[in-house]
């Protein structure tokens, strides 16, 4: 049995500090999991909350995190596929008793997948919402009035190499989300696949499936001529994964009429109408309801697709000192991380 009090990192106030406390161990309800955190991801999201306030709408003392990897302890009612001792990781949510920066979580078990055995807790830690924020923008159904995506069809539901020969731009081919959207990509039959990352990750995102690296530090005119210069006519497709004001002029710059430009930030552009392109900011959760049927589809594919390697994890730096690291390493998040997955063991707590 689990025990009753667990050790949980809050954000005392908004855009206040982090401490760290005690809350109660919950139970999971119909269609839960309650997960022994062994691993969390840490996200950008939770940093320009603390910062700013912006998005977080729940009370305080809060309790933060979105990528869950770990041991299952308890099965809710009605749930299937999921045993106790099962490896599973998870994207949750912003509520206390879901949320990832705490010793044990509830988890949805429809969006969860079993850790193939090639992984480590740690791998899998960095691999949820990343992999959501990629695949949901892709593979998901426009919608104007709810989260959706592009459209494209997925490569777990017949799309394998469906696009070969459409090129793709990513912006960000270093972060945590580009590097999915690369390997996405690659599934799906696009090329070339060009990225922009530093030069110390160009080897990285190669092994991902990105054809053609340009050094993100370019100027924005540079950059543009670079792009220019690899291919002929605009790009049907560009995902943006970094979306400051700068690189959405850069990606919309790119943009086919009629294309699809995908952001992961709200959209600063001018955007000219007569042009009929599908510009939108991706919504990163699989529990939206909007997004769950193709959500629960991905998860479900995922373990296969993890184990023979055609997805693979971010790299992961491991932070000291459990939950207690992670203060920090939001921190070092804010200051700019390239090529690695932060990730924080809950258990290490002192």
């Amino acid at each position: 049995m689990p025990p009753t009090q667990q050790k949980a990192l809050f954000l005392q106030a908004k855009q206040g500090a982090f401490a760290l406390g005690t809350r109660p161990v919950p139970s999971p309800k119909a269609g839960e999991l309650l997960v022994r955190v062994e691993g969390v991801g840490l996200s950008p999201l939770d940093w320009k909350i603390q910062k700013t306030g912006f998005y977080y709408t729940g009370t305080y003392p809060a309790v933060l995190g979105t990528d869950v990897s770990g041991t299952v302890e308890e099965v809710g009612e009605g749930v299937t596929g999921f045993a106790k001792g099962d490896k599973v990781f998870s994207s949750v949510e912003y509520a206390h008793d879901n949320a990832a920066y705490q010793q044990y979580a509830l988890v949805t078990a429809a969006v969860a997948a079993k850790v193939p055995s090639n992984l480590s807790l740690d791998e899998a830690a960095t691999l949820a919402a990343g992999i959501a924020t990629a695949a949901l923008a892709l593979y998901d159904t426009p919608n104007t009035t709810a989260p959706g995506g592009a459209g494209f069809t997925p490569p777990w539901d017949g799309g394998r190499g469906k696009y070969a020969g459409k090129p793709i731009l990513v912006l960000g081919g270093a972060s945590s989300v580009g590097q999915y959207v690369i390997q996405f990509a690659k599934l799906s039959g696009f090329s070339p696949i060009i990225t922009t990352a530093s030069s110390s990750s160009e080897r990285l995102v190669k092994s991902f499936g990105a054809t053609h690296v340009l050094d993100r530090n370019l100027s924005p005119a540079d950059l543009n001529s670079a792009v220019s210069a690899l291919v002929a006519s605009p790009f049907e497709l560009v995902y943006d994964a970094i979306s400051l004001p700068d690189t959405q002029e850069i990606a919309y710059e790119h943009l086919a009429p009629g294309g699809t430009l995908i952001l992961t930030l709200p959209s600063t552009l001018q955007i000219d109408e007569t042009k009929k392109q599908l510009v939108f900011q991706v919504y990163w959760s699989p529990h939206a309801p909007s997004h769950r049927k193709v959500a629960e589809q991905l998860f479900a594919a995922l373990p296969e697709l993890l184990l023979s390697g055609d997805i693979k994890p971010n790299p992961v730096k491991v932070l000291p000192n459990g939950l207690e690291g992670i203060p920090e390493g939001l921190k070092e998040l804010e200051r700019g991380v390239s090529g690695v997955k932060l990730v924080a063991r809950p258990k290490e707590t002192a």
